[in-house]
């Protein structure tokens, strides 16, 4: 048994023999093979159990037998009792939602503390299959079909890495095994009740398929497995757009469907599935929200993602000198005639604008006299003639003077009834940061 063990842990990279682990110990058949296992094998572990004060006397018993097991072959043990009942009704969670947040906290922070690589967890084969079968209930993407992963990072404040080693076995070579040991473990009773929704899984249709076919469970498991390695796959292609802001979809045909790679991508911005199935019908110009605080704008065949915008509050600048707006400086500064050839930088004549400036961003109905022209336009007008996206014209600064002319759209272009001329005797210089 344990040279399969042996074999999974060496072929996933899992466990090192010179570093210290921490052995979720609940009681269970599970989690008391593995300590066993681990043990005999030479690894340093530490045993870590929760009293989550769930099953009334039966919690305490679990807590008992956990502390007479690791007496007797030496394993330091820690415990940690829970009052989960107040902390799922205070966060308004389930029971089991609540016992995972508790004890993944508390793992990730007792590693920390004595230095552990990592929480070995006794997830086994048949855990496994349930989840694929308990996620293809409820519906899933591909990630909810390969099953349980070997190793994964549980992220948050203290990061913590969950290790798996007995993947490779099913519940009944676990019972095997503790048989052939003559070892006791604890029975939790609720895992008997057929009243919750993976129990009825493990209770009813796991027996119903395998009398449909007696090795449904390796099957299942062996098609998880493909499963994973077509994911792994799909998430080296995802990791080649993870740090860009702007997604051309023309550039995804080359992977024939686009889909799964936008899902991903957007799923890191925080959109769920719902607004990025709209996103892959959208129009152009249509905007998204997403509750992590980006907002998505579809831009023909691309996909702009941005910080939301959040609010500006007008800035005035009552004569020359340095203003900082957020990130952004203006420096105003009178000087020759000039000319500017460059975005950043007005020159308008002097004498022809009045203080106190107005920096904000465009509003609708804004208008100015482009520099060449005679006649008035919307600035929105103007920057869609420079196609710009709805992000960018969302952000256009414009600096307005004390009798309402839009003296210059920043980066973009002066009013012409400020304009430099050749009886200009001084500039007003406006540089932008």
């Amino acid at each position: 048994m344990w040279s399969r063990v042996d074999e999974y842990i060496k072929k996933h990279k899992l466990l090192d023999i010179s570093y210290l682990y921490l052995v979720a110990l609940s009681g269970g058949a599970d989690s008391v093979a593995l300590l066993l296992m681990l043990h005999e094998a030479g690894y340093r572990i530490h045993a870590a159990h929760c009293n989550f004060h769930l099953r009334g006397a039966e919690s305490d018993r679990d807590e008992t037998f956990c502390v007479s097991l690791c007496e007797r072959l030496g394993v330091e043990l820690h415990r940690v009792h829970f009052d989960t009942q107040p902390y799922a009704e205070q966060h308004k969670v389930s029971i089991e939602m609540a016992a995972r947040e508790l004890r993944y906290k508390w793992f990730a922070q007792l590693s920390k503390d004595i230095g552990a690589e990592g929480v070995c967890v006794a997830h086994h084969c048949d855990d496994s299959v349930e989840t694929v079968l308990l996620n293809l209930v409820r519906g899933t993407g591909l990630r909810g079909l390969t099953g349980i992963q070997p190793k994964v990072l549980v992220k948050g404040q203290t990061p913590c890495v969950i290790l798996r080693p007995l993947l490779c076995l099913s519940r009944e070579d676990i019972e095997a095994y503790l048989a052939s040991k003559g070892q006791e473990y604890m029975t939790d009773s609720t895992n008997l009740e057929s009243d919750v929704m993976r129990n009825r899984i493990r209770l009813q249709v796991l027996p119903l398929l395998r009398e449909l076919n007696p090795a449904v469970t390796e099957t299942i498991k062996r098609t998880a497995d493909h499963l994973a390695e077509v994911q792994k796959m799909l998430d080296g292609i995802v990791a080649l757009y993870k740090d860009c802001n702007i997604l051309n979809l023309s550039e995804l045909n080359k992977f024939t469907s686009s889909e799964y790679i936008v899902f991903e991508w957007l799923k890191n911005y925080g959109f769920n599935g719902n607004q990025i199935e709209q996103v892959m019908h959208a129009a152009t110009g249509s905007l998204f929200t997403s509750s992590a605080g980006y907002d998505l704008l579809v831009d023909r065949q691309r996909l702009i993602v941005e910080p939301s915008l959040k609010p500006m509050k007008k800035m005035v600048i009552p004569e020359e000198g340095k203003y900082l707006i957020g990130e952004d400086a203006f420096r105003v500064r009178k000087c020759a005639p000039y000319i500017s050839k460059e975005a950043a930088v007005a020159t308008l004549d002097a004498s022809k604008v009045t203080f106190p400036l107005t920096v904000r961003r465009v509003e609708a109905g804004d208008r100015m006299v482009p520099y060449g022209m005679k006649g008035s336009k919307l600035l929105s007008d103007m920057m869609t003639d420079l196609k710009m996206t709805l992000f960018a014209k969302r952000r256009q600064l414009v600096v307005e003077d004390s009798h309402g002319i839009m003296v210059w759209a920043v980066g973009l272009r002066t009013d012409q009834r400020v304009a430099v001329t050749e009886t200009t005797t001084e500039v007003l210089e406006i540089a932008f940061n």
